[in-house]
């Protein structure tokens, strides 16, 4: 049986609706006729756009399976979400192939079938399980159809997009939706996050296919969906995948830049200790000894707030950013240090692998202070695989404390309190009991030789 190109149809009603309610008040037979000759045009014309799309931008996708794969055509006789397969588009009269790291795995070619039902093996030019992309090249004297990039820089929300892809099998299947959200992050299925969200249905199999806005240009490679949810998936924004597409095709491999610095959010604790507005940049609580950050005077205590002029709210965005660059290049750091705004020229290098991008504290809670504490010395850096020999050990951690309840536990070296550094007992305790009453105690907290700052708040004895 042939298989059916489907558009889902729900924003044509709305449509009817918004025609409907636009038309002057009438009689009813009038009002029949004006919409009859006036609004049914319109949506034909709609209509016909869509359809047009659908059947211009259908070519260029494709199914993506195992180069071993001996599944039958007939979709009811395959499994539903095998492992493997998936779809992918044609970006280029080359053959370039770009789809989903996931679908790929650790093959070294994959079959190809193109909507002509024509088949081909693919050779994978590269993978980046850091953005879940790989590019695959098709060799054909023949002349392919593909698409081409838009810039998901200027997508908004609401604006119409198409999904296509081989859900369950179901070759070119199109869906109609919109925008729903964009910078997405913190969904945990990539390392750089920065995704669009849609309505436009997405199913198992769809992984690696093209998400085209009404001009039938690539504003996305959609990736995920959230399961048991209906209306929500993800696409990895055009940007970001031309980038990645670009270095894999000269390279094979993507290159990213580093900076050398642990970082966590600016919460509202924080953002009072430091001078700055709630998520107002990122807080600098480790700065890496011979990196790019270190060399340039970058401190912990700074919070980072641009790169380049392009705003950082989130450890995210600051990662994503600096991965962005060339590894050769100088950034321009904005940073709050001590209420004070600076500019910062930072000469970059190449990131180095399994790098540690960012350094989170455990959740806030309320509770009562309470740790016991005691000078550091050669014999307990060794027992906790301390390289630091600076600093004041935390030895107990009261049952019901704010300290146990914020995450602090037994062997983590207290560098600092209220910015100022502490290398024995005393100096802690004289540092604590400065504190008035009412106010909080900012420490900076190394573990297992990895930095963070927490905020506690002492509660009367």
């Amino acid at each position: 049986m042939k298989r059916q190109t489907h558009v889902c149809l729900v924003p044509l009603l709305w449509m009817v609706l918004i025609i409907m309610a636009s038309l002057p008040s009438l009689s009813a037979s009038a009002a029949d006729e004006k919409l009859d000759s006036a609004g049914m045009r319109v949506l034909e014309e709609l209509q016909s756009v869509i359809t047009d799309l659908a059947e211009r931008v259908k070519p260029s996708v494709v199914n993506v399976l195992p180069a071993s794969s001996t599944r039958s055509s007939n979709p009811r006789e395959r499994i539903p979400n095998s492992p493997g397969t998936g779809s992918g588009v044609i970006i280029d009269g080359d053959g370039h192939i770009i789809t989903n790291n996931h679908v790929v795995g650790d093959a070294n070619e994959v079959e190809i079938r193109l909507s002509d039902k024509t088949k081909f093996t693919a050779r994978v030019i590269g993978k980046d399980p850091d953005t879940d992309l790989a590019l695959l090249k098709i060799m054909t004297d023949r002349t392919l159809p593909y698409a081409q990039f838009g810039d998901s820089a200027t997508v908004k929300v609401g604006q119409w997009v198409l999904a296509v892809g081989n859900p369950f099998g179901l070759d070119r299947t199109v869906t109609l939706g919109v925008v729903s959200g964009i910078g997405r992050e913190n969904m945990n299925l990539s390392k750089y996050e920065n995704f669009i969200q849609t309505d436009a249905s997405i199913n198992p199999g769809n992984s690696g296919g093209p998400l085209f806005n009404i001009h039938g240009e690539v504003i996305g490679i959609n990736t995920a969906i959230i399961n048991f949810a209906q209306g929500i998936g993800f696409a990895i924004p055009s940007n970001m995948a031309k980038q990645v597409m670009q270095q894999l095709m000269t390279r094979g491999k993507v290159v990213r830049a580093w900076l050398g610095v642990g970082i966590q959010p600016v919460t509202s604790e924080l953002a009072g200790k430091f001078g700055v507005n709630e998520n107002e940049g990122v807080l600098v609580n480790e700065v890496f000894e011979s990196d790019p950050a270190f060399r340039a005077g970058i401190k912990p205590g700074d919070i980072i707030t641009k790169v380049d002029g392009k705003v950082v709210d989130t450890p995210n965005s600051l990662s994503r950013l600096i991965a962005g660059l060339d590894p050769n290049a100088a950034a321009s750091i904005e940073i709050v240090r001590d209420g004070k705004r600076q500019l910062l020229s930072v000469p970059l290098i190449e990131r180095k692998e399994n790098a540690v991008l960012a350094s989170i504290p455990p959740t806030r809670a309320e509770g009562k202070l309470g740790i016991d504490v005691q000078d550091m010395t050669p014999e307990l850096a060794e027992k906790f695989k301390l390289t630091e020999t600076k600093g004041v050990l935390v030895t107990k951690v009261e049952r019901g404390s704010v300290a146990m309840i914020e995450g602090l536990r037994e062997g983590d070296l207290i560098k600092e309190v209220n910015r100022s550094e502490v290398t024995s007992s005393s100096e802690f305790s004289t540092a604590v009991s400065k504190t008035k009453r009412g106010e909080t105690v900012l420490l900076r907290v190394l573990r297992e030789n990895r930095a963070f700052y927490v905020v506690l708040k002492p509660t009367e004895k």
